[in-house]
């Protein structure tokens, strides 16, 4: 085994130690730290209480590195280190082959990224600690890209509520200072939903400064993907306005060719043709359901702000709801994601059918009507006669859209027996990224 296939093995196998056994191997950080001094790099790469955003800002040498990391192999790399000892000599002279300095220093800076993310301790967490784990965890997700982040989007999601549960969140909120430092996040914004009602004077005017600022974040991202929406189609039972803005120049020269003169190279129109343009006039109604039980606080919050921006749209008449075992019409507030969710009460159990009761009264006209039911279906013993609502509620010409979930992390459990029954009905279960349900929409808008 060469030198550098050696040196690579010591700083993977520390890694899984403080990953896995969450403590320190004297041997394994005497070795590394020779490792890591005989590459040039700083002991700081060593230590997972400095952020990768403070490493880089006390050696600026060090960003294009950390931007340019591959973790393509880090699987067989650490899958390597574990087995070392029972590959034989042919198996482990070709592994050694192509390892070079270069991938030992690599080795190293993928082991600091990875410790700061996945080695969280135990024990209270400040607000300067959280901010420093996510701003490591957006470096993890720049460095694996958007489809490899998806896939671990959900261990990260995990790790952050774990974090911010072991905060004195209270205490924080109510030092200005302590609070600015808190970076707002969706496992942040639930614990403050969660605890609001707790909450007075400073501590909770910096919990609804965080909860805004938040909302306003995914709102303009949202609002990127909802602007391209056209709302209305056209009504080709209305004549077109014969005035020059709606003239089709395309279609009148097709549709004159016959009359084209070759001997004086002139056309002779005896004929125009202008665009539809009339729309109509009766606006889209669409009700929002939102179930607010503790396990759909992202899908809620994400639909909730869904809800205020298709709402300040023309033509679209945007009703929300949300519920556990009682109903509540939030449509006064539907404008305002911020006042819903401080309305919102989260945890509790499921009553679907009462949701529907405040729902069905609202669907005056099926056929320009969406429905769409945020929620993970598990009613207890109220499902069938939720089911049997939803499925008259299709019948009657309404688009229904259930969704499961519309979050970061695209995980969600979803109850197999609502599932297999919509996917039968024809409107199979959205869950995953939020730009599903915009699509739709747009559809059922355009």
């Amino acid at each position: 085994m060469t030198n550098h296939e050696t040196r690579r093995q010591v700083l993977y196998w520390r890694l899984l130690a403080g990953v896995f056994a969450g403590d320190q191997q004297p041997t394994l950080e005497q070795a590394s730290a020779s490792i890591v001094d005989d590459l040039g790099l700083p002991l700081a790469v060593l230590d997972p209480g400095i952020s990768i955003d403070n490493v880089v800002q006390r050696y600026p040498e060090m960003q294009a590195e950390f931007e340019s990391l591959d973790f393509s192999d880090i699987g067989d790399s650490a899958t390597e280190a574990a087995a070392a000892d029972d590959a034989g000599d042919e198996a482990e002279a070709a592994a050694s082959q192509s390892i070079g300095a270069a991938d030992v220093r690599t080795a190293a800076l993928v082991s600091k990224l990875l410790l700061n993310v996945f080695a969280t301790g135990s024990g209270q967490v400040s607000a300067t600690q959280l901010a420093g784990w996510q701003s490591d965890a957006n470096w993890l997700r720049r460095c694996l890209g958007e489809e490899q982040a998806g896939a671990v989007q959900g261990v990260l999601t995990g790790l952050e509520g774990e974090l911010v549960s072991r905060m004195r969140l209270r205490e924080v909120l109510a030092d200005p200072h302590l609070a600015a430092q808190l970076t707002p996040s969706m496992s942040l914004i639930e614990q403050l939903l969660r605890d609001k009602h707790n909450l007075s004077g400073v501590a909770l005017a910096n919990a609804k400064r965080l909860i805004r600022r938040y909302i306003d974040e995914v709102a303009e991202v949202l609002r990127t993907q909802v602007q391209q929406t056209s709302v209305g189609t056209v009504d080709r039972s209305v004549p077109p306005k014969r005035i020059l803005r709606n003239l089709d120049v395309d279609r009148t020269i097709w549709k004159n060719l016959p009359n084209w003169n070759p001997r004086d190279e002139r056309l002779y129109v005896d004929r125009l043709y202008y665009r539809q343009t009339a729309k109509r006039t009766v606006p889209a109604r669409m009700i929002v359901v939102v179930d607010q039980s503790g396990s759909m606080v992202d899908s809620m919050v994400n639909c909730t702000i869904l809800a205020s921006i298709f709402a300040g749209l023309p033509k679209v008449d945007v009703h929300l709801i949300a519920y556990d075992t009682r109903a509540l019409d939030l449509t006064p507030w539907v404008h305002d994601p911020f006042e819903v969710l401080l309305r919102t009460n989260l945890g509790g159990g499921n009553d679907g059918p009462v949701a529907m009761a405040m729902a069905q009264p609202k669907i005056t006209d099926p056929k320009n009507t969406v429905l769409v039911w945020i929620s993970d279906f598990y009613e207890f013993d109220r499902s069938q006669p939720l089911f049997e609502a939803m499925e008259a509620v299709h019948r009657s010409g309404v688009k229904l859209i259930p969704v499961g979930s519309v979050n970061s992390s695209g995980h969600q459990s979803v109850n197999p027996w609502f599932r297999e029954r919509f996917k039968n009905l024809g409107t199979p279960v959205i869950s995953g990224r939020i730009q599903k349900l915009v699509h739709e929409l747009k559809n059922f808008l355009d």
